[in-house]
């Protein structure tokens, strides 16, 4: 079973390593959304994989290191593409969660999923 909570977060950021003269070159902002979700065994007495708060507990602090920040500046984030900050969310946080997928949003049409080194 998979259950999956959403965040949210702003930031600023620049691609270093596009090509010249694309725009994501200049410094530029996003509203990001984040999924995380978990995946798990229902417990028979719970009824659940996690609790929802104990999930929003574990991902609240990372989120907040990159909440209004310029992502650029952040160790591992020198190139914040959706997908790099995908990974470095999973970084963070599988040593606290049964991760099974992390989704990063960077518009409501534009985002990517990642599953981990295995996938």
């Amino acid at each position: 079973m998979e259950i999956f909570r959403e965040f949210t977060f702003e930031a600023a950021h620049r691609l270093p390593n596009v090509p010249e003269g694309h725009k994501c070159a200049r410094l530029h902002g996003h509203s990001y959304r984040v999924e995380v979700a978990v995946s798990g065994p229902v417990d028979p007495v719970a009824g659940w994989v996690m609790d929802f708060g104990d999930l929003k507990a574990a991902v609240r602090p990372v989120i907040a290191e990159l909440d209004h920040y310029y992502l650029n500046e952040i160790a591992g984030l020198e190139n914040p593409t959706s997908e790099v900050l995908a990974e470095w969310l999973w970084g963070r946080l599988r040593a606290t969660l049964p991760l099974s997928a992390i989704t990063v949003r960077e518009t409501c049409t534009s985002g990517c999923t990642y599953r981990g080194e295995s996938h």
